[in-house]
């Protein structure tokens, strides 16, 4: 049987930036606009990490019994390595759900009923992401998801539940959120093409090759840094975020000088020690205003 610690390991723990950074950035825009509430913001970081570890359970309940997960270069997984009965992990993410949708319930009873549509898509989005007859994480739509609910959704949802309002900030900061975190899938998916090929797992690291997705993971890690130049035009303070630059530099150069395996696994601590770093220095620069 699964012990606490595999648990623990089944939630993907080097994910959690993805649902920090978000509620962090959003949280950033309202506190500029003198608008902060910390009870919401924690509710926001509720729904953002209950999604996240209930997508990693979802996604390891979905892909263990379909077998993909029976040959892995990452950590084990609980279905797929036979630590856990699938309907428990099963039961792990439908937990998490529910704690997500009761969060976003009060959220939307205090700020505006339409996030209820969103909250929705939200938990639909991380289930048939690898569940279902069709899953769109096998037909490589998954950055696109990732980068519209840990980036859009979650950094305007987090500032609009504060603010009652959607400023272009809140949206314009939504873009360098996401495409870090896609940053994450992508080199998680990188490191996977040989065994996802061999299972009919058509990500998009699949679909463009080795040589490709190492660029697609450059871009998503370069953009941000000129999204957060060009945001500073008016918002001069954000251009701190910048200093999270050398964070980049050692993900980059394993990807660039073709690291596999082991080597995509110490990029992925990386590049999330690089999100969260970033995510962090943009937050202060949003949150002070000149």
């Amino acid at each position: 049987m699964a012990a606490a610690r595999d648990w623990v390991a089944g939630a993907r723990p080097r994910t959690l930036p993805a649902a920090i950074v978000p509620v962090a950035v959003g949280t950033g825009v309202a506190v500029g606009y003198g608008r902060f509430s910390l009870w919401r913001a924690a509710l926001a970081l509720l729904v953002a990490l209950a999604l996240q570890v209930g997508v990693n359970y979802a996604n390891d309940y979905s892909d263990g019994i379909r077998g993909t997960d029976e040959r892995r270069v990452g950590p084990l997984r609980l279905v797929g390595s036979g630590l856990a009965r699938p309907r428990h992990v099963l039961a792990a993410a439908l937990g998490c759900f529910a704690v997500a949708c009761l969060a976003g319930l009060v959220l939307a009873a205090v700020s505006s009923w339409w996030l209820l549509l969103l909250g929705a898509a939200a938990v639909a989005a991380a289930w048939f992401y690898t569940g279902g007859s069709r899953p769109y994480g096998y037909r490589a739509f998954g950055e696109v998801s990732v980068f519209l609910f840990f980036g859009l959704a979650a950094v305007a949802g987090t500032a609009y539940v504060q603010m009652d309002r959607m400023p272009w900030l809140a949206v314009a900061a939504s873009a360098p959120v996401g495409l870090l975190a896609c940053a994450l899938l992508v080199i998680n998916n990188l490191r996977d093409i040989p065994t996802d090929s061999q299972t009919g797992k058509r990500t998009l690291a699949v679909v463009l090759g080795d040589q490709r997705t190492r660029e697609l993971y450059v871009a998503c890690i370069v953009i941000p840094f000129c999204v957060a130049a060009a945001i500073a035009a008016a918002d001069p303070l954000v251009l701190i975020a910048l200093a999270a630059a050398p964070f980049a530099l050692a993900p980059l150069r394993l990807v660039r000088h073709g690291a596999s395996g082991p080597g995509l696994i110490t990029a992925l601590g990386q590049t999330g020690r690089l999100q969260l770093a970033f995510g962090a220095l943009l937050t202060v620069g949003l949150a002070i205003r000149i």
